[in-house]
């Protein structure tokens, strides 16, 4: 029996050891490693700074600042143009010139930049709102003219050459980090602040052109090509209107609580929904961890341990909400101080949907794996048409409550009207055997 145990501790010991020692293997682990370090740090300087932007501001001009990211975020999924996957696809195939591609990336990217300014220059005098609102706005507009050099970005993720990126990322944190002190202490109006967005994306554009340069590249060789654009653009839209419907998830309650409300409230919104993203990474790292194991799965023969998986995730995630409404009052009040005493009740409710956006994020990646993406899609056009609706119901009679309910009742919808969705019909009911402990197989037949 000991003999027996110690060869399969032998035998695991050494595929370790071999796994370890595999270059590919090591190279990602170490690529991987420079990305979390990166996002751990931005995380945690980010939550430190914020908080004194947002209590030096204050609740009004906090929420001016917010409003202008939001509406630009809002139109800035239209500049990306659903590129970048596509890119790094393609330039790990190398189905296409390196500088053709990476040059007519780039020049989309900027012509969907100035396009978004434009746009964004009709919107904020069609739709009601006052001159430094506008002013801000258009300031923050800028950042995303730099945002084209992200192709670079691109470039390095296809080389497994993340470092780079971060390099470039831990000097914008630090240079971002300086200059919100500094205007802090020198007690800043809300422009400069708007101003420090633009600054980020100006740094982060020099800094990636200095290692591109560096890596013995030079951008003066790239070329556009209309051929290339094109056949880009006929992968990309798909990907352009997924962009689209996870931004407006992501930023329209900010929108709507300004047009319905005033600033104040997306201030006081603006501060809730920070709080809660700090717990967002969880579901995200979750799913990455799992996401290799539900691809190689056969649904049919391991559907038990894929609903117990679910089941048991989903529970934990749960107990995360019950924890962070106990101590949510005192945390926010103690970060942001009382006079951002409204914001507990949005982390409250916010902190719900993050069991749900697991639940999505798990169901994308079946979808993914039964190549049923424009399923993906429909869904993510679904879950922003819902949360539009509920805030259009909601905001104008209960304020930021109603804006995060919205948020909430559109993550959980599609748990409840996944059935009518024929391709998820199926993971519908994984889900229902996960959460409500049932056995579906009656109904299934049934139906």
């Amino acid at each position: 029996m000991r003999n027996t145990i110690d060869k399969s501790v032998s035998g695991i010991v050494s595929k370790i050891s071999i796994l370890i020692n595999n270059p590919t293997v090591r190279k990602y682990a170490f690529n991987t490693s420079w990305l979390f370090s990166e996002q751990i740090l931005r995380m945690a300087v980010g939550l430190f700074v914020g908080v004194w932007v947002a209590r030096y501001l204050g609740p009004a001009n906090f929420g001016i600042l917010n409003y202008a990211q939001s509406l630009v975020g809002l139109f800035g999924a239209l500049a990306t143009l659903g590129l970048n996957n596509i890119v790094i696809r393609e330039l790990v195939n190398k189905t296409v010139n390196e500088n053709l591609l990476l040059g007519t990336a780039f020049v989309m990217k900027l012509v969907g930049a100035f396009a978004v300014m434009a746009l964004l220059a009709i919107t904020i005098n069609v739709i009601p709102t006052d001159s430094y609102t506008k002013l801000i706005v258009m300031i923050t507009s800028a950042s995303t003219i730099f945002q084209s050099v992200n192709v670079i970005d691109f470039y390095f993720q296809s080389k497994v050459q993340s470092r780079f990126v971060v390099y470039v990322n831990f000097t914008v944190l630090l240079v971002s980090t300086l200059l919100k002190l500094l205007f802090l202490f020198l007690e800043a109006s809300v422009e400069v602040f708007a101003v420090i967005v633009v600054v980020e994306t100006f740094v982060s554009a020099i800094g990636l052109i200095c290692f591109y340069r560096k890596n013995k590249t030079e951008i003066l060789k790239w070329r556009f090509d209309t051929n290339v654009a094109m056949s880009l653009l006929k992968d990309s839209w798909p990907l352009i209107l997924s962009s689209i419907s996870i931004s407006i998830g992501m930023r329209i309650d900010q929108v709507m609580l300004k047009s319905y409300i005033n600033e104040t409230s997306v201030g006081y919104y603006a501060v809730g929904v920070k709080f809660a993203e700090i717990f967002n990474f969880i579901p995200m790292l979750i799913s990455q961890s799992i996401y290799p194991k539900i691809i190689e799965m056969d649904l049919d023969k391991e559907r038990g341990k894929l609903v117990a998986m679910l089941r048991y995730i989903f529970l934990a995630l749960a107990l995360l909400g019950l924890f962070v409404n106990v101590f949510s009052g005192f945390a926010v009040k103690l970060l942001y101080g009382a006079e951002y005493e409204a914001s507990i009740a949005v982390v409250n409710i916010l902190i719900w949907s993050i069991p749900f956006t697991f639940l999505n994020i798990v169901t994308s990646t079946i979808l993914q794996k039964l190549n049923k993406n424009s399923t993906i899609l429909f869904r993510q056009l679904i879950i922003a048409g819902i949360n539009i609706l509920v805030n259009i119901l909601l905001i104008p009679r209960y304020d930021i409550v109603g804006a995060s309910m919205g948020t909430l009742i559109a993550d959980m919808s599609l748990f409840i009207f996944g059935f009518l969705i024929p391709n998820e019909r199926g993971i519908f009911f994984l889900r229902l055997e996960a959460l409500l402990f049932i056995k579906t197989e009656k109904i299934r037949k049934f139906i």
